[in-house]
């Protein structure tokens, strides 16, 4: 591992006003082939889909749309038929969808006290969404079960009034399975592996991300507000896909989540995130100019905490290929960043795409393989008491010669990018990013540990 200094680099260049990429008509029809493959594979007749606001993707990544303020399901059959089962407000969406489909209203999906003047009952409605007894029924929430004391086949995180209806429907006599690996298991979920359309699609989420997270550590001083801080990282009118940090001092006074009033000051630790589909940037360091500004206790934190983070990140980024193992890369980070010493304890690395964190293949053991087309965030989080944190999470795809080739081809702006993002890892911060790690994010590798000097950053040396 070469050595780590504090150096004067320029900061790294930033695209504003990127255009988004529309997924194509193509790529939709690519992922319900994906589904139903999946759904033979696993002798599923019928798919239902749950969604709502805050755990939408799997539905997304079929109909093309959230269900805003509801929930929502998608019935999909093995034939290829699609149903979509809507509260009052989403109705009007059915027509805008991204896969051809018929509409059933189910005003139990609706906000509280708006109209339910339904005649038929909800399993007389999923009967004509097409559930029918004796069949094989898999049900796609949002989350994966994966203890090993569970049967996670039978564990099922969609509403206890939406599974009841279900087993009501099929008089119990259809089995039913936990199908949400379909999507997101790490080792072969259809939406863990993206197109060059796809990788565009998100590659604009993480560029915003990263690009007003650069924007708000400049704008950073003694003085302002968590809230004049924050401003910043709302970019374009984008929707955040987490809640959105802008930090100073100690957190979660009076269960606070979010910016607040608190002034800024000389000597504080401060954190920084935000995230938009496809990508999260995030920030974590302290409010000085250099180490002689830092309360007495922490002095030592540059070697302590930001120094072997970087060389974790560093890591990270110089190993990380497609065909390796999840396990191989936690056994790396453990070897470089002890996690007996830096408690950490998430996964060192997952999967993002609508959703910030999507599933991880990275993980104690993990035979997952990485595969061209992923998308990773750098998720490594230390923590020494005392101490502030240190992060500069930030998002990277993985693409062999024949995708890369694609993105250069159909996508040339998005591909220069991406050349002059790994031209300055190489030459300022002293990374060597194997040919298929793509950076995603204008921050990667960027670590500025004292905030107020906008000058200096870690480098390899």
């Amino acid at each position: 591992m070469p050595a780590v200094t504090l150096s004067a680099v320029p900061q790294p260049v930033v695209w504003h006003d990127v255009p988004s990429v529309t997924l194509s008509d193509e790529t939709l029809r690519q992922r319900k082939t994906k589904i139903l493959s999946g759904m033979r594979k696993q002798q599923l007749d019928t798919l239902v889909i749950y969604a709502d606001k805050e755990h939408g993707g799997n539905f997304e990544y079929l109909s093309g749309f959230i269900p805003r303020f509801e929930e929502a399901l998608l019935v999909l059959q093995s034939s290829g038929e699609a149903v979509l089962v809507l509260g009052n407000e989403n109705l009007k969406l059915a027509a805008h969808a991204r896969l051809e489909n018929r509409v059933i209203h189910a005003p139990w999906f609706s906000l509280p006290n708006q109209p339910m003047d339904n005649v038929k009952s909800l399993p007389e409605l999923l009967r004509e969404a097409g559930l029918t007894a004796g069949k094989t029924i898999g049900l796609a929430g949002w989350k994966l079960f994966t203890g090993a004391c569970d049967d996670v086949k039978q564990m099922f995180d969609l509403p206890a009034f939406i599974v009841d209806a279900i087993r009501q429907t099929t008089e119990d006599k259809s089995q039913l399975l936990n199908a949400t690996g379909l999507f997101i298991d790490p080792d072969g979920g259809a939406r863990t592996v993206n197109n060059a359309n796809e990788l565009a699609h998100y590659e604009y989420g993480a560029n915003l991300a990263s690009t007003a997270i650069l924007g708000a550590l400049n704008a950073i001083e003694p003085g302002k507000t968590e809230k004049q801080i924050a401003a910043l990282l709302a970019a374009e009118g984008q929707p955040n896909n987490v809640v959105m940090i802008a930090a100073t001092g100690d957190r979660f006074a009076h269960a606070n989540l979010y910016p607040g009033d608190k002034v800024i000051q000389r000597g504080d630790k401060f954190s920084l995130t935000t995230s938009y589909k496809g990508g999260l940037s995030s920030r974590a360091a302290y409010v000085v100019a250099d180490e002689s500004e830092l309360a007495p206790e922490v002095a030592d934190y540059l070697d302590v905490v930001a120094k072997p983070y970087f060389r974790a990140v560093v890591t990270w980024l110089e190993n990380l290929r497609i065909g390796m193992r999840g396990g191989e890369m936690y056994g790396l980070i453990e070897q470089v960043l002890p996690k007996a010493d830096y408690h950490w304890h998430l996964n060192p690395g997952h999967l993002v795409a609508d959703e910030e964190w999507l599933c991880s293949p990275v993980g104690p053991d993990s035979s997952a393989r990485l595969q061209s087309g992923m998308i990773l965030q750098i998720d490594i989080i230390p923590s020494r008491p005392g101490y502030a944190g240190a992060s500069i999470e930030d998002t990277v795809a993985l693409a062999d010669e024949a995708l890369r080739d694609e993105l250069k081809a159909q996508y040339p702006a998005l591909w220069q990018r991406i050349v002059e993002r790994r031209a300055y890892i190489d030459k300022y911060i002293g990374i060597r990013l194997p040919a298929e790690v793509l950076p995603f994010s204008n921050t990667v590798g960027y670590l500025r540990p004292w905030l107020l000097d906008p000058t200096r950053a870690l480098i390899c040396k």
